[in-house]
């Protein structure tokens, strides 16, 4: 009997991830949650379904679309009672972002960031990589873009000014 009760929690974990994949970033709806490594951990605790999520910046203001839009996809799916844990350690990282992720970054023209592997120095040596054309003829225009996280450039390639994420 209590192999059958975990083996329902793993499936019920595993339709409520799934779920989760299809919350998408409120301010990137190319990508989700889940492909972005917001989502951290997803748990059963009796009736009460429990999120774990990093925001990207610890004053990330769709911190709260992000928490209401997870609420009501898993409410959709028949659970009465989420609970959204938020934490801040460890801090979210770029390099938490899915391969797929950063592909569907590309094709929206947000040049995805390197990936680190902690070694933050890699910002200043990289070259951003234009999602438009490919080139690595680069230039960065300002370090702050339309979000804390995101830095504008422009490519002398192809002409397009752009954003990346910056490496976090």
């Amino acid at each position: 009997m209590v192999d059958e009760i975990i083996v329902m929690t793993s499936e019920a974990v595993q339709q409520i991830w799934q779920a989760l994949d299809e919350v998408k970033d409120p301010e990137i709806p190319v990508v989700s949650l889940v492909e972005m490594g917001i989502v951290r951990d997803v748990m059963i605790n009796d009736a009460c379904v429990i999120v774990t999520i990093t925001p990207t910046f610890s004053g990330c203001p769709a911190l709260h679309a992000m928490k209401a839009d997870i609420v009501e996809r898993l409410t959709a799916l028949g659970y009465a009672n989420v609970e959204i844990k938020t934490t801040f350690a460890p801090a979210w990282s770029t390099d938490w972002i899915t391969e797929s992720a950063r592909a569907k970054l590309r094709d929206f023209g947000l040049a995805p960031p390197p990936i680190h592997r902690g070694d933050l120095n890699v910002m200043l040596l990289e070259v951003a990589t234009c999602p438009y054309c490919g080139s690595t003829n680069t230039s960065l225009r300002n370090s702050f873009g339309p979000t804390a996280c995101r830095m504008i450039y422009y490519c002398n390639a192809c002409n397009q000014p752009f954003e990346q994420f910056k490496p976090l």
